[in-house]
């Protein structure tokens, strides 16, 4: 067998994630709310029994989410993930990588997003939210992040749109880096695939004997802390 390729189909990243079984200070068992900027997520549950709540200049919704449960959302949307027991969940990623470069937002309240400096203070983990790292960090930063949420959903459309125009703000000296990232996943994965069109719409059968087949067995690490909850992560993307 093959080694890995670097892309999983479309340049999606995928990861399992096991979400946070502590209480936000609303009360509340669950994750960090955030927004990605240019990423559309899904969500696959595979076991437990929860809630993501999102906000967009709509309005505020709730989603139940139990096994089988397929839900997914467009950059923009504020979510947060509730644990209402043993909530388990496959996390598709467009762009992969781009979260893990900064297109993810936590909703700080607005002090901690006037510049890197300051939002990193709150929002970057200790060892990088390694396997064994404390979970203190990251709990901290998700009481946060909740509090910001609720004056957010309390302040409607106003503090959303100032919300958005801070995290654009915060993160456009990042998109440079971005851009390559995109073109050497998601735009590579579709321009190979427009390519295989033409070569089909003339006859040529040559993609396909270069046909192969790859499997990852394992994650390559596991209970790595995440904005959710703990994931395992795979080799590739």
């Amino acid at each position: 067998m093959p080694d890995l390729p670097a892309l999983l189909p479309g340049g999606i990243g995928v990861s399992r994630l096991c979400v946070y079984d502590t209480p936000g200070p609303d009360g509340l068992v669950g994750g960090t709310p955030h927004v990605h900027l240019c990423c559309t997520e899904a969500y696959v549950v595979t076991g437990g029994e929860g809630a993501v709540q999102t906000l967009t200049l709509s309005g505020h919704r709730e989603t139940a989410l139990h096994p089988g449960t397929v839900v997914w959302f467009t950059p923009g949307t504020v979510h947060r993930l509730i644990n209402g027991g043993d909530l388990r969940i496959v996390v598709l990623m467009q762009n992969s990588g781009l979260p893990e470069a900064g297109d993810a937002v936590l909703t700080l309240p607005p002090e901690h997003l006037t510049d890197p400096a300051a939002y990193a203070a709150m929002a970057d983990l200790p060892g990088a939210g390694a396997p064994g790292t404390d979970a203190s960090a990251a709990y901290r930063r998700r009481d946060l992040a909740v509090a910001g949420f609720a004056a957010l959903r309390a302040g409607g459309t106003p503090a959303l749109r100032q919300f958005y125009a801070a995290a654009v703000a915060l993160r456009r000296p990042l998109v440079g880096r971005w851009r390559e990232r995109w073109a050497t996943g998601a735009r590579s994965a579709a321009t190979r695939t427009g390519g295989q069109l033409d070569a089909l719409a003339r006859g040529d059968a040559d993609h396909l004997s270069e046909a192969e087949v790859y499997a990852a067995t394992e994650p390559a690490e596991r209970g790595r802390l995440g904005m959710c909850g703990r994931l395992d992560t795979y080799p590739f993307g």
